[in-house]
């Protein structure tokens, strides 16, 4: 299946723990010994057996604080696979229909879904109420009326909810996001976000609304919303987009090919992005201030990411982004630990708030004021 992934370039093995910020530490009974750790292990469980689903197993192999031993799949010979590459029991498979029982499995800690963005809001939903903690990947769902109904749902069956925003431990990201916090590069002046590939495969599930939710937005373009709000740390006032369409016969209605939007913030800072379908070698950030500069290329794909600011290059090690986000967000499951940008179901409603706006923008040619629709 054609699809982003096949636009972001391959992962390098290796990987290198990011930092949290400090917070008390929960007890697990469940432990590991590895390398030069040893404390409590998450047990997952990953829901979509697909491309993404196997670049998350292949990468929690070097995990030291995640292990996978569940899957969910509507596919029979997808599980065995799996079952036969990962050493998983048979206890711990599971298909769409049965995945409810994971309530009477006191082996799996977490589920990771990672399905089509329309199915997550009920397969979120009732994970939670198997009482299992979630990670969802992003877009956690298609609008931030379904996406709030998660977290609701999740706070309710006392779970905690993440997103997979993976790019919220990349050690370049991070040490940009450290200049912005220590004032380094002065006042944020401009953000400008581009995120885009050529999509392949016309029948894929990234192309049909009633799956899909959208198109290239959804699927590419909440990096450049996302990265605008932790890259100039605010969140945004207003929004405006215009949406080009070229191709309506592969972009159905409802399935956005391009659309160019700008932010405002309000210290005065503005973003501006492109999210698109239809056009490659477009993954770059970067970060204008009164002082300085703040550039990433790539910026968000697998690895390795490249940047520079005004003081030179970024030479902060590659990291195996799947591997550390897992290990990370065992720490915020298992242990109570804050990451250092966030990513829970709250954070992933507010980017979702975001791209509603810009939807409606698009269609209705107003600038949006956020926050009072």
């Amino acid at each position: 299946m054609s699809s982003r992934r096949d636009f972001l370039k391959k992962i390098t093995a290796s990987s290198v723990v990011v930092p949290y910020l400090s917070c008390d530490a929960a007890t697990s009974t469940t432990k590991i010994k590895s390398g030069f750790y040893d404390g409590p292990v998450l047990r997952v469980a990953i829901m979509g057996l697909g491309s993404y689903g196997t670049r998350v197993a292949e990468a929690m192999k070097d995990c030291k604080k995640a292990k996978l031993v569940g899957v969910i799949s509507g596919t029979p010979s997808k599980i065995s696979d799996w079952q036969n590459k990962y050493n998983i029991p048979e206890k711990n498979c599971y298909n769409y229909e049965t995945f409810d029982q994971l309530k009477n499995n006191p082996d799996i800690d977490v589920v990771y879904v990672i399905t089509p963005n329309a199915l997550h809001k009920d397969q979120v939903i009732r994970v939670a109420k198997a009482g299992k903690h979630v990670i969802c990947e992003k877009p956690m769902s298609i609008n931030a009326k379904d996406g709030q109904q998660m977290v609701d749902a999740c706070k309710k069956a006392n779970v905690k909810l993440l997103v997979g925003y993976r790019m919220h431990f990349e050690p370049k990201t991070l040490e940009i996001i450290r200049m912005r916090k220590e004032n380094e590069l002065g006042k944020i002046l401009f953000f400008q976000g581009l995120s885009g590939f050529r999509i392949g495969d016309p029948g894929q599930w990234r192309l049909k609304k009633e799956l899909a939710g959208g198109g290239a937005m959804m699927d590419i373009g909440i990096y450049s919303v996302n990265g605008a709000r932790y890259m100039i740390g605010e969140e945004p006032s207003w929004v405006t987009a215009v949406e080009t369409k070229t191709d309506p016969v592969k972009f159905k209605e409802g399935v956005d090919e391009t659309i160019q939007f700008q932010l405002g913030f309000p210290s005065g800072a503005v973003a501006s992005c492109l999210s698109t379908y239809t056009m490659n070698n477009l993954d770059r950030f970067f970060l204008d201030a009164e002082n300085g500069f703040a550039e990433l290329l790539p910026a968000t794909g697998y690895g390795p990411i490249k940047g520079r600011t005004n003081k030179g290059e970024l030479t902060q090690p590659h990291v195996t982004h799947q591997t550390v986000q897992m290990d990370e967000m065992s720490g915020i499951i298992l242990e109570g630990k804050q990451p250092i940008v966030p990513v829970d179901g709250e954070e992933a409603v507010k980017d979702l708030k975001i791209m509603d706006a810009i939807f409606e923008a698009a269609r209705t040619g107003k600038k949006l004021q956020l926050g009072q629709r």
